[in-house]
C-alpha cells in the first residue's frame, strides 16, 4: 500500500526521565524528527542529566589469597653502539615459593622488538599478547610495522585505565626503530601509564643492585662480547642479594639485522 502523504506524530517514552515526549516527521519532507517535552512548571530543562554516584568498586577486597603477592625479579635493558641488550633472570615466585625456575621474562613481538616483563605474571602475559595483537593488527591495517614509540603510547594508552587497580605490570620495549633514525629504542611502560624513554632501565626487585654492575661498566663504546659479559653479570650479581630473582639468565640482543637468542646460564644464581 502506498504510503500517506501525511504526517506522523508518535507518542515516546523516555524511560531514563519518566517524561512523555512527542517526534513529528514529514515522510516526504527528508526531515530529520523533532523531539519536544511538553512545559510545565515543575519540570527540569532537557539538558538536565540525574547524576548517579556508584561507589568505587574493589573486587580485590574480597579475593582470598593463598598467599601475600610479592612482585619480584631482575630485568635490564641498555643501548650501546652495537645495538640494545636485554637480560632478565628465569625465576618465577609465589610469595617464598620458588613457582618456577625456567619462565621466559623476555617475549619477541616481533623480529626487532623484545619485551622484558616485571611484575603479576598473569598480568604481564595478557598484555604482552595484547600488544603483540595491536601491532599485528596495525601492521595489517596499514602495511607498515608500527614504530617502537608508538607501540610504547599504545601501551600506556590501554593501561592508564587501570590505575589504581591490582594490575601489575612493567614493561621495558627494547627495540630497533627505524622510524627513529634507524636506531636502538629503550622505552619503559608501567601499569599507571608511565612511559620514560632512556639509554639504560633496570626492572624488579633487583634492579638495584643491577644498577651498581651497570653504573660501573655501561659505556657507550662496548663491544658486542663485552655488552652481553655486563649484562650477564649485573642479572648475576642481583640473584644474589635479591630472594626473588635467580635460576638462569635469558639474553637478547637486537640490531638492524634479526640476532638470535643466547642463553646463558647462571651456575650460582640458584638460592640455597
Amino acid at each position: 500500500m502506498p504510503l500517506e502523504d501525511t504526517a506522523s506524530t508518535i507518542n515516546v517514552i523516555d524511560y531514563n526521565f519518566g517524561l512523555s515526549r512527542q517526534k513529528t516527521s514529514n515522510r516526504n519532507s527528508g526531515v530529520p524528527l523533532h523531539f519536544f517535552l511538553p512545559t510545565s512548571p515543575d519540570s527540569a530543562p532537557f539538558h538536565y542529566r540525574p547524576s548517579f554516584h556508584f561507589p568505587a568498586s574493589n573486587h580485590s577486597l574480597n579475593v582470598i589469597r593463598p598467599f601475600t603477592l610479592a612482585h619480584g625479579t631482575t630485568t635490564l635493558g641498555f643501548i650501546f653502539q652495537g645495538g640494545v641488550i636485554a637480560a632478565a633472570d628465569t625465576r618465577a615466585s609465589a610469595g617464598g615459593l620458588v613457582a618456577c625456575p625456567a619462565v621466559h621474562k623476555i617475549t619477541p613481538i616481533h623480529s626487532h622488538l623484545v619485551v622484558t616483563s616485571s611484575g603479576s605474571g598473569a598480568d604481564c602475559m595478557l598484555w604482552e599478547r595484547i600488544l603483540a595483537r595491536e601491532i599485528r593488527l596495525y601492521q595489517l591495517r596499514h602495511r607498515q610495522r608500527l614504530s617502537i614509540r608508538g607501540a610504547a603510547k599504545l601501551l600506556s594508552f590501554m593501561l592508564h585505565p587501570f590505575k589504581g587497580t591490582d594490575v601489575c605490570v612493567a614493561l621495558t620495549l627494547c627495540g630497533w626503530d627505524k622510524e627513529a633514525g634507524n636506531t636502538g629504542c629503550l622505552i619503559y611502560v608501567c601499569s599507571d601509564g608511565t612511559r620514560l624513554q632512556g639509554d639504560v632501565f633496570s626492572v624488579g626487585s633487583g634492579s638495584p643492585y643491577a644498577y651498581g654492575v651497570l653504573d660501573r661498566g655501561l659505556r657507550w663504546s662496548l663491544s658486542r662480547d663485552e655488552a652481553i659479559s655486563l649484562a650477564r653479570e649485573a642479572v648475576f650479581r642481583a640473584t644474589h642479594r635479591d630472594a626473588y630473582s635467580g635460576n638462569n639468565v635469558d639474553l637478547f640482543h637486537i640490531t638492524a639485522q634479526v640476532e638470535g637468542k643466547a642463553k646463558i646460564l647462571c651456575h650460582n644464581s640458584v638460592k640455597s
